[in-house]
């Protein structure tokens, strides 16, 4: 089955790729939560303007690519949120909070897909985030959990 990708998929692409996958994983799995629309001719346009907006949002080049890990490697993220006496959170930190406490803190807008939280944060303290800015720059922030 041949399918136009509408949001990045972990392994397979980013937004606009046209992909071949197995009928039921693009019947059943893609198509039905927004990840990807079928191919027609037709869709090509569509393939453009995702594109379009996906350049728009996305860093540039390797070299600007390198330029935001660096800025995003000396940012101090410090991020508060309400915990109990015994420094556990109630709830745990997102993406979506991790990339609005990056901004707070004077750093780029990032896209929350792009940050990658290898362990859930359900504790206060110092926790170590990744985010992919290019497929082959990878930064790593230190966000502070504070409880309030």
């Amino acid at each position: 089955m041949k399918l136009i990708l509408t949001t990045e998929v972990s392994g397979l692409g980013a937004p606009g790729d046209v992909v071949e996958v197995k009928d039921g994983y693009g019947r059943n799995y893609l198509i039905p939560r927004g990840f990807a629309i079928r191919w027609t001719r037709g869709a090509e346009t569509q393939i453009a303007s995702i594109k379009k907006a996906r350049g728009a949002r996305e860093i540039r080049d390797l070299g600007s690519a390198k330029e935001v890990a660096g800025r995003l490697g000396a940012l101090k993220v410090r991020l508060t949120t309400r915990a109990g006496d015994s420094g556990r959170l109630f709830g745990s930190v997102t993406t979506g909070d991790i990339a609005d406490a990056v901004k707070a803190a004077g750093g780029p807008q990032l896209d929350r897909r792009r940050i990658v939280i290898d362990n859930a944060i359900k504790s206060v303290g110092t926790h170590k985030v990744s985010v992919r800015l290019h497929p082959e720059v990878a930064a790593t922030i230190d966000v502070e959990v504070v409880g309030a």
